[in-house]
């Protein structure tokens, strides 16, 4: 591709005329001013609406809220949620309205300048009052039924936001758990944007929308796969002649919240949402279930823009025209010692985005969705839809710009519905790299109808299965067909835990709610299918030396006889997975994204040499002795849940109480995923993320469902619900879930009003 000549960035003082200049300037200051405290009209207003709200606690903690509107049930759903876990909802929106650093000092200052870039809060305050009347509702109780927690709960002490405006709710408009923006690499906006740095914040191909490094690979270990399991089952394959839905977030523990909320204006849904949001994300109403997955659709892209300095300021061509740039003061107030201090960056944006790097001196702007309205209405109105056709009507709207959804109903149908957002582009243009700005034919033309998606409905196997991969096997063989797409549809491939679900599902016949458990929970691990065979074959070959072969005689026969099935009481599975870790370290450099199987797991059984296979098995067996004293570790003494605490951020101790977990990585194909690693200080390896909540519905003439979430739905140490369910999210042990008032009947723990 040809790039344009290169515009150097003009120096600060030169920007200071620039900004006198341009008529287009905008500035966003610091953000608004505290509101007012709380008056006697506050309060009165949210008693009038606590009159009106019943929450029951069930015997698991779960709230089952209920309210004559959506309006009044939001607010008792909020005023729920903060009893649970205030922090956490207090965390995601310092995120989502780019505050962090007002409570975490410096270090969030990039984190917090990448969101100011997309969210302005002045922008988000018009939008709502543009709201149509009902989702200002939602959007008024919202922010009623946390202020009221506060002003009940002095106790509770905000980090930052000490009084919530309805307003901030359009800023975390989508439950995903990795949004868009969080896509835009920080190092490249840092080096674009800090003064004080010289570099031209050059950054390989895809820099602006490549991950960053995890902190477990900072630790040595490739970053977890995140993303989620979902599956539907149509009636022909169920014992019951109902529909069925497996409902699988991976996410990082304690992400998402547990609640039924239920309305006279029809709300009736049960299911888990992310901490401080008022729609259930990943759940199912009485007659239908959503289950989101994370998308490797491509739906962010890059343009490449021509800037031109002129007396009348700073402007970027676009066709024959020159337009003007717009130019924000961006104020970043940060947390120093006991005070706050503040950054301010003057920040650049075309019709495309904003600047967020550079390339060979050229700015660069990302375009992604930028509909946190519309988003936030199909977000909430989702959850009432009775069926198929009533969910598709809602996704006209395509603001599900990150997840696809595996759907089923109690008609019958079952559905994978791909990523809701997918720009068309120009077919002549290469969208994986950065395009010219200034050619009006590289612009986006609109986007992708549903019909024009890679979708699965009713297919005729029966069956939907999506675990992150690609479309392209949704179905098994009556899947769509990759050639029948443009290649951003999906820029995935298939992965392990696809290869185990789609092996599973092929024989699967009378499937009900124990089956679908105990498939989601099976423990077949077919990434070591394609790892072992080369080490057996190195092992055969001439490589290996007298003395390597003698050392690693017992583990290669350990692994010779392992049935390649996780357990508690395995010593095969620590040494595959530690084998398995070495070779992904030893490949890293080399890969583009560790959760394609065919991609990665190919790499490392075909492309490795023989010495490759032998060095990452002696590299775990000198591991495993060094850490823990013997190779010869059960794997259930290695992997461990531990919760210590309600903190945001944990912390992990050898020395204090945690269980064993059986089930692995999903990187090795376990369904049921468990991320663990060694955290500071510790040997042992603790899971953070991965099964984070686990439901399976059948929509038979009434909906019938069982849960888990993992550890417990309280914050508080000293709650029975802080860990009481550590052992059935570890053993598979669902819980049933109290839909109807009288299963509820006899589950009572407690029954009140908010503020009582």
């Amino acid at each position: 591709m040809q790039l344009l000549p290169v515009f150097p960035r003009p120096a600060f003082a030169a920007w200071v005329v620039l900004l006198l200049l341009a008529g287009c300037t905008a500035v966003q200051g610091p953000q608004p001013e505290p509101a007012e405290p709380s008056t006697a009209a506050d309060r009165a207003r949210w008693e009038a609406r606590a009159a009106r709200v019943e929450i029951i606690r069930d015997d698991w903690g779960v709230p089952h809220i209920s309210a004559p509107t959506d309006a009044d049930a939001v607010f008792g759903l909020m005023y729920a949620q903060a009893e649970d876990d205030f922090p956490r909802i207090e965390r995601n929106y310092l995120l989502s309205l780019g505050r962090l650093a007002e409570a975490q000092g410096e270090s969030a200052l990039w984190l917090d300048l990448r969101m100011k870039l997309f969210i302005d809060p002045t922008e988000l305050q018009r939008l709502y009052a543009e709201s149509p009347p009902y989702l200002r509702a939602l959007m008024d109780a919202w922010a009623d039924g946390l202020n009221y927690f506060l002003d009940r709960n002095r106790r509770v002490r905000p980090q930052v936001i000490e009084r919530f405006e309805p307003w901030m709710a359009l800023s975390f408009s989508e439950g995903s758990i990795g949004g868009d923006i969080e896509r835009v690499n920080l190092e490249a906006l840092a080096a674009f944007y800090d003064e004080q740095r010289t570099d031209a914040a050059e950054v390989p191909a895809y820099g602006a929308i490549r991950p960053v490094a995890s902190a477990a690979e900072a630790l040595g270990l490739p970053g977890e796969p995140v993303g989620s399991n979902g599956i539907a089952i149509a009636p022909a394959k169920s014992r019951n002649g109902a529909a069925l839905l497996l409902i699988n977030p991976h996410t990082s523990f304690y992400f998402r919240h547990e609640a039924h909320v239920v309305s006279d204006e029809g709300l009736n849904a049960y299911g888990a949402l992310t901490w401080g949001q008022f729609f259930i994300y990943q759940g199912f109403n009485e007659t239908a279930g959503w289950m989101h997955t994370s998308s490797s659709v491509d739906n962010i892209d890059e343009f490449v823009e021509e800037i031109v300095e002129t007396e009348d300021g700073l402007f970027y061509r676009y066709g024959e025209e020159l337009r003007p740039v717009t130019v924000r003061e961006i104020v970043v107030p940060y947390r120093a010692g006991g005070a706050l201090e503040e950054r301010r960056f003057t920040t650049y944006r075309t019709h495309h985005g904003p600047i967020v790097r550079a390339e060979d001196g050229r700015w660069v702007a990302v375009a992604l969705m930028e509909e946190p309205m519309r988003a936030l209405e199909q977000s909430f109105t989702r959850t009432k839809a009775p069926d198929l056709d009533a969910y598709l009507e809602i996704m006209e709207a395509h603001t599900n710009s990150s997840n696809n959804t595996v759907f089923a109903d109690a008609e019958g149908n079952i559905a994978y519905l791909h990523s809701n957002f997918v720009p068309v582009r120009n077919p002549d243009l290469d969208y994986r790299r950065p395009v010219d700005g200034s050619d009006p034919a590289a612009d986006w033309q609109g986007v992708h109808s549903i019909e024009e998606s890679p979708n699965s409905i009713n297919p005729p196997v029966g069956w939907i299965q999506n675990t992150n991969n690609w479309p392209y096997s949704a179905a098994g063989p009556d899947s769509p067909a990759q050639a029948a797409f443009p290649p951003y549809m999906d820029i995935g491939a298939e992965n392990a835990r696809g290869v185990h679900a789609l092996s599973l599902l092929a024989n699967a016949e009378q499937l009900d709610l124990d089956t679908l458990t105990a498939l989601a929970f099976d423990e077949a691990l077919p990434a070591f299918d394609e790892l072992l065979p080369p080490l057996f074959a190195a092992w055969q070959g001439d490589t290996a030396g007298v003395e390597l072969k003698s050392l690693l005689a017992p583990a290669v026969a350990e692994l010779s006889a392992w049935d390649r099935r996780w357990s508690k009481d395995s010593v095969a599975t620590s040494l595959a997975v530690f084998y398995g870790t070495a070779l992904l370290n030893r490949a890293r450099d080399e890969l583009a994204d560790d959760q394609q199987f065919r991609n990665v797991m190919r790499y490392m059984a075909e492309a490795m040499d023989p010495e490759d296979y032998l060095s990452a098995l002696s590299n775990a067996v000198g591991r495993l002795q060094a850490d823990f004293g013997t190779w010869r570790k059960p794997w259930g003494q290695i992997n461990r849940f531990q919760r210590l605490s309600g903190a945001v951020d944990l912390a992990y101790d050898d020395a204090e109480p945690s269980a064993a977990v059986g089930f692995t990585s999903g990187r090795w194909g376990s369904l049921a995923s468990f991320g663990a690693r060694p955290r500071e200080g510790t040997k042992r390896w603790y899971g953070s993320g991965g099964n984070s909540f686990v439901a399976v519905v059948e929509f038979g003439e009434r909906v019938r469902a069982r849960a888990v979430t993992a550890g417990g739905l309280s914050n508080d140490p000293d709650s029975t619900h802080f860990d009481d369910q550590i052992y059935r999210y570890i053993d598979g042990g669902l819980r049933p879930v109290y839909f109807y008032p009288e299963e509820l009947a006899g589950h009572v723990e407690r029954r009140y009003r908010p503020g009582e």
